[in-house]
């Protein structure tokens, strides 16, 4: 009869009660018992032994170092381990399972998947993890993805091959990281009005003293526009940023990744032979323009390096990993700022960082690039190029005309 009244005062109480206060009421109704109190409270509450003896040595324990310790809950390295300190791998394997169907909005960190925490969980549990959709969850809120409505998943037509696609360039991007070449991601970030502009989002200033800005967007009142192209390199977690002034062609864009390796890319790999840009489909880097794949070959020429590329299929750029690896985090540094010279907005740039380490690199380009240059028939035939067995449209490798396959 008393291990009934135990169970039952000590059920009334636990909703109040934390992990110390549970095992000292245990101890004390151990200690009110006698003899055998400590079993028959273990039953009784369903904690352990050990949990219930803790409790009596905390009481037994009346020494002023017991009461500096009154707040915590657990001594020091107490408690559950989490679950990717027992199981490391699991973030990782987790990752890789849904980074083919990865997206988000470009100018936003947020990221989702479309694959369900169940199946997620089902596979890591057939790789040899243990965990559930629950766990998976909390890993996915932990690496920064969230829920996203229906209407978010859907961005117009779908080619038939888009899934193999993003298969395709995951697997290529893994061999190529494996035998240490460099891979980018490539896009130009939307164009910017230089000058003391209003400029979205907000920022710390003194009380009742916000920054002025003019009234109308006029590019009268200000600079003109800049066109910041990107480069992001994956394996270094690197950015280089090339701020035109002129138009956003495909000469801008090659002259922009030719800046990167200049500047940054032959300095990190030295050894490299090739390197794998992936890009979109459209815009200035776009899958069927001509005047793209002749400035790559002439990139190919300076260099010495193969230029293999993979193109996002249309309408996917939020798979583009520079989106949310960079131009998301430049445009929460700058946000609330005007953009009111070219220094500043190369100042601005430079200066992104992440916890996870991202170093920015930028400068102007005042070069001019002309638009509706016109690529002949003939000059096409001199890219030295071949196309990959699957969509070659997407994927294909240019090679340097001394290096031909």
């Amino acid at each position: 009869m008393g291990e009934e009244h135990i169970q039952k005062r000590f059920n009334l109480m636990e909703p109040f009660l934390n992990e110390r206060q549970r095992r000292i009421l245990a101890a004390a109704e151990a200690e009110t018992f006698g003899h055998g109190g400590v079993s028959i409270v273990a039953r009784a509450t369903g904690l352990s032994r050990n949990t219930v003896v803790a409790g009596r040595l905390e009481i037994g324990e009346r020494s002023s170092a017991a009461v500096k310790e009154a707040g915590r809950v657990r001594g020091p390295g107490g408690g559950r381990k989490k679950t990717v300190q027992k199981d490391p791998t699991l973030e990782k394997d987790l990752e890789a399972l849904i980074e083919p169907a990865t997206r988000g909005d470009p100018e936003s960190s947020l990221r989702w998947t479309c694959k369900s925490v169940r199946k997620l969980a089902g596979e890591l549990n057939r790789m040899g993890h243990t965990t559930s959709h629950r766990m998976v969850a909390e890993l996915l809120k932990h690496m920064g993805y969230s829920l996203q409505a229906n209407r978010k998943t859907i961005e117009g037509s779908s080619h038939p091959d888009r899934g193999a696609q993003f298969e395709h360039i995951y697997e290529k991007v893994k061999a190529f990281q494996k035998e240490g070449q460099p891979v980018i991601s490539v896009d130009t970030k939307k164009k910017e009005l230089v000058g003391n502009y209003e400029n979205e989002g907000r920022e710390w200033q003194p009380k009742g003293q916000p920054e002025k800005v003019l009234v109308h967007d006029f590019g009268s009142l200000g600079e003109g526009k800049v066109n910041p192209y990107g480069v992001y390199d994956l394996m270094q977690n690197t950015g280089w940023v090339n701020v035109g002034v002129d138009h956003d062609t495909a000469a801008f864009a090659v002259e922009s990744i030719r800046r990167w390796w200049l500047t940054m890319g032959n300095q990190v790999y030295p050894e490299a032979s090739q390197v794998l840009i992936t890009a979109d489909s459209g815009g200035s880097n776009g899958a069927r323009l001509r005047l793209w794949k002749t400035e790559l070959q002439k990139l190919s020429d300076d260099t010495g390096l193969s230029v293999s590329v993979c193109h996002f299929p249309p309408g996917t750029s939020k798979w583009n990993k520079i989106e949310h690896r960079l131009f998301s985090f430049i445009s929460k540094n700058w946000r609330g700022r005007p953009l009111i010279s070219h220094e500043v907005i190369v100042n601005l740039i430079a200066s992104t960082t992440t916890t996870k380490g991202l170093r920015v690199s930028c400068a102007m380009d005042y070069n001019t690039y002309p638009k509706g240059v016109k690529i002949t028939d003939t000059e096409l035939k001199k890219v030295n190029m071949a196309r990959d067995t699957f969509h070659g449209e997407w994927n294909y490798t240019i090679t340097p005309h001394h290096h031909n396959i």
